[in-house]
Parts: C-alpha cells; structure tokens; sequence
C-alpha cells in the first residue's frame, strides 16, 4: 500500500474517531439536557397537583364551613320549635298536675 493511501485511510481513521467522539458528546448534551428537562416537568406537575389539592382543600373547608352553619340554623329552629310546643303544653302540664293533687 502506498504512503498516499495509509495517510488517507489514517486521516479517514481520525475523521471516523472524531465522528464519533461528537455523536457520543452530542448524545451525552441530550441525554442530560432530557433529564434536566424532565425534572422540571416533574417539579412543575408536582407545583401544579400540591396547588390543586391546596384549592380542593379551601373548597371542601368552605362547603363544610356553610353545611355546618346550616345545619346549626336548622337544630336552632328546631330547638325553638321544640322549646315552642312545650311551653304551649307547659300550661295544660301544670293544670292536669293540680287537678290529680287536688283530687287525689
């Protein structure tokens, strides 16, 4: 083989190892620019969901806030309803009462 010819297939050599070198620093850029790109992805899904659960939280607390106060409002009238029919009955109570001590 020809000086010519080793040089040429030695240059072809070192352009394939160059070649190469770069494809793997190319593929090293991308495999970690993926990574770093996927963490974000992921701290910001993981933002996103603890924000939504945060307002899920806030809405449930509200709802069960006005429930509570309805429910309270209900029990109250009802008490009074209650407290109402008694008092109404309190005067018949107390008459029925004197008349069984009176005749014994």
């Amino acid at each position: 083989m020809s000086l010519e010819a080793i040089e040429k297939v030695t240059v072809a050599e070192e352009n394939a190892r160059k070649c190469k070198a770069e494809a793997m620093e190319q593929a090293r850029r991308s495999t970690l620019e993926a990574e770093r790109e996927g963490k974000e992805l992921m701290a910001s899904a993981a933002a996103k969901a603890e924000q939504q659960v945060k307002t899920l939280l806030q809405q449930a607390e509200e709802q069960a806030g006005k429930r509570i106060a309805s429910l309270q409002e209900e029990t109250a009238q009802d008490c009074a309803a209650l407290r109402k029919a008694a008092e109404a009955k309190l005067d018949e109570a107390a008459r029925l009462i004197v008349e069984r001590v009176v005749n014994g």
